[in-house]
């Protein structure tokens, strides 16, 4: 029988063990990024020109929460946003040379952490997993 309660409870447990990975991966000076800062800063390294309100919504959050955190990340240094040269309501972002650089070094350490996870399974069991991540991220 299929329990559900078994799903959730293993995504759980999937989803503080990728937190702790990130948490641990973005150090900023002397202050921390937070990880809705990391997750912004993926998503706008990962897509060209975003605007503020495309970004919100691929993350799942409300543009005042969003707003804040944006503005975090352009006083930091990471986050350029510029008026959309078509619709001057619109603000596009784009990684700073600075933001660009801290979102590599997230990448670099996050995928140093998975791939050592990675290397104790075996090449079927990655295979598994990779494709099962894919099946399970396209029907939720």
């Amino acid at each position: 029988m299929f329990l559900l309660e078994n799903v959730r409870g293993l995504l759980q447990n999937l989803s503080r063990k990728y937190d702790s990975i990130q948490k641990s991966s973005f150090r900023m000076g002397e202050a921390n990024l937070t990880l809705a800062h990391s997750h912004i800063l993926y998503e706008i390294n990962k897509h060209a020109r975003l605007s503020m309100q495309q970004t919100a919504d691929i993350l799942g959050v409300d543009i005042t929460t969003f707003s804040r955190q944006i503005q975090t990340l352009i006083k930091a240094g990471l986050v350029k946003k510029t008026p959309n040269p078509n619709d001057k309501r619109i603000y596009l972002l784009t990684l700073t040379e600075n933001g660009v650089q801290t979102a590599s070094e997230i990448d670099t350490i996050i995928n140093n952490r998975l791939t050592e996870s990675f290397s104790q399974l075996t090449d079927f069991e990655r295979d598994t997993i990779l494709h099962s991540l894919k099946i399970l991220s396209k029907v939720m």
